[in-house]
């Protein structure tokens, strides 16, 4: 719909509000700890995992396990193939591109209060920018970002509910600041770089709700994704382009996200 040179002039636009930093405020210093070492930080309470089935996904919640009261429920987003853990009970799943399954809170209320949302679901697409296809464009965005916003927004909203803060995790990458070589992937690192202008604008409005949002940027993972004889080469150029001359591992990315 077209606006009139009038109406532009005329228009308002809405403020962000942000935290006093008072004490009444949810952005409050620390209170002083009387007795022992002072906790730099403290993990409770329950936590969604998108993309948990997956092999970055299920570390970080392995991990959050060993030292979280919670979560008594794994979240999957999208609803591919669950892993068949017996340590870890399935939530309901669905897909995080969904906005008004996202919204109708179902798996929220599953769990209660939220104090930790960690976002792992995406995909990657290599395709030349001059082949690329709108819908694979999309598509792309559709899962890196717009997904988590979507669940960023409805844990956030139950999150400021209930008044209690909490934090958020975005996976974004380090394609979000760094072109990929040798595969052409615009819409992976285009969307990547989304997410990490999302967990800044997200970081910035929610402060005053006690919400912390943060991302993550992993390099090259060595995961299912990367594996396979038609990538060898390419895992060759990966690792040779490393200082560490290899590829991470999942477990070296659940110190950041803990």
């Amino acid at each position: 719909m077209s606006t009139s040179r009038e109406d532009l002039s005329a228009r308002t636009i809405p403020f962000m509000e942000l935290s006093d930093g008072t004490s009444l405020s949810m952005t409050a210093p620390p209170r002083p700890v009387s007795n022992g070492p002072a906790k730099r930080f403290e993990i409770a309470g329950n936590a969604i995992v998108t993309g948990g089935s997956g092999a970055l996904g299920l570390a970080a919640l392995s991990a959050l396990r060993l030292q979280l009261r919670g979560p008594r429920d794994r979240i999957t987003f999208p609803p591919d193939g669950l892993p068949n853990r017996e340590d870890h009970r399935t939530g309901p799943r669905c897909d995080g591109r969904d906005s008004d399954r996202v919204r109708s809170g179902n798996t929220i209320h599953t769990l209660g209060d939220i104090n930790i949302l960690l976002c792992f679901a995406g995909v990657v697409g290599c395709t030349h920018a001059l082949e690329m296809s709108a819908p694979e464009w999309r598509r792309t965005l559709d899962i890196n970002a717009t997904e988590s916003l979507l669940c960023a927004q409805a844990v956030a909203k139950r999150m400021v509910v209930a008044g209690t803060g909490g934090s958020i995790v975005l996976t974004a990458s380090f394609s979000a600041h760094r072109v990929n070589y040798p595969q052409p992937q615009a819409a992976y690192n285009v969307n990547k770089a989304a997410v990490v202008a999302l967990k800044s604008s997200l970081a910035a409005e929610w402060a005053r709700f006690g919400i912390r949002v943060n991302s993550v940027s992993p390099g090259y993972m060595d995961t299912i994704l990367n594996e396979g004889e038609g990538l060898a080469e390419a895992r060759g150029i990966w690792a040779s382009r490393n200082p560490m001359g290899r590829m991470g591992v999942p477990v070296e990315l659940t110190g950041a996200v803990t």
